[in-house]
């Protein structure tokens, strides 16, 4: 029996990691293509890394999903950090408010079939994105 939602707290780099594995054998298992898998791998990486960049810890929510016939996966990263003053701001390509290249969460944006992000400053920041096949 396999199961359809896997909980990953992220704290450090080995949840960063667990994240990314989980996240590659859900998508292989749907049957998503390699490359697919490591758009969807690499897009959990980006919002895991945030989390602990941002707020030290949060958790990454895996889960298969089913919509008019299709298969998908949906993944929530969730947070109870400072949170994102300006969401907009964030989503603009280039944008960093701690000197990286600031393509993050756009780059997860556009590779994503589906994105959703909620954020208070003060009480943390949720990314709900889907993948169908």
């Amino acid at each position: 029996m396999t199961r359809e939602r896997f909980r990953v707290p992220i704290r450090d780099e080995s949840g960063l990691a667990w994240s990314i594995a989980e996240v590659k054998k859900v998508a292989g298992d749907l049957g998503f293509g390699d490359h697919i898998q490591m758009m969807i791998a690499t897009a959990v990486s980006e919002l895991a890394n945030n989390i602990i960049k941002y707020a030290g810890r949060g958790e990454i929510v895996i889960k298969k999903i089913a919509r008019r016939n299709r298969m998908g996966i949906e993944i929530v990263a969730q947070d109870r950090g400072p949170g994102i003053a300006n969401v907009k701001e964030a989503l603009a390509d280039h944008f960093s408010s701690s000197g990286t290249l600031g393509l993050g969460l756009p780059g997860v944006q556009r590779m994503m079939d589906e994105f959703d992000i909620q954020s208070n400053p003060g009480k943390g920041t949720t990314v709900l994105i889907r993948k169908w096949c």
